[in-house]
């Protein structure tokens, strides 16, 4: 479990179809078998490296989430699991992606960034005005919420630490919806 509150900017140094390696400064905290968020996606250290950690990724992982179309040297949001003694500084975020959407506009604003994500329409009852969503592992809070895209207002120090300084119109992001949401809107299907 994380709190999509960015730890590290890691550099993807390799991704092949079933691996990727990372050189990051959290290296000193990882451990074989340990769970890290890259961009938002759950994976586990399958080694440790001089410099980081390789992790093994499946197809699944490259078909549901945008790992497979990362820029080679591109960097890569990092965030270790919630220790039970931290705070929750963000929102629960599990690591598994629902579905990539786009970056569609981004807007330099006085008081930081406004960033428009696109998502398929048919998580609509996920995205939720003011609620919680994370974007590539980054916890955000949505507004202008439609049937396909929402805002985000991006602070100074969120941009500074995250990928989305790096995020162009176009590409492609990894979007969990609040876990809440994902199970209030189980069980009004179910009810129904």
């Amino acid at each position: 479990m994380f709190t999509g509150i960015v730890r590290d900017l890691g550099l993807l140094l390799e991704l092949r179809r079933d691996r990727l390696e990372v050189s990051t400064s959290l290296r000193d905290e990882l451990s074989l078998g340990a769970s890290i968020a890259v961009n938002g996606v759950c994976l586990t250290v399958s080694e440790l490296t001089r410099d980081g950690f390789r992790a093994d990724i499946s197809s699944e992982t490259l078909a549901r989430t945008s790992l497979g179309q990362q820029r080679p040297r591109g960097r890569v949001n990092l965030e270790l699991p919630l220790a039970l003694q931290s705070g929750l500084d963000g929102h629960i975020v599990l690591g598994h992606v629902d579905t990539m959407g786009r970056v569609v506009e981004v807007r330099r604003e006085r008081e930081g960034w406004t960033f428009t994500f696109s998502y398929p329409q048919e998580f609509r009852g996920y995205v939720v005005e003011k609620g919680s969503v994370a974007v590539d592992g980054i916890s955000l809070t949505p507004f202008d919420v439609s049937e396909r895209s929402f805002k985000v207002a991006v602070i100074p120090s969120t941009y500074a630490t995250t990928a989305l300084q790096d995020r162009r119109i176009g590409d492609p992001v990894n979007i969990e919806f609040d876990i809440l949401a994902k199970y209030v809107r189980g069980m009004m299907k179910d009810a129904y």
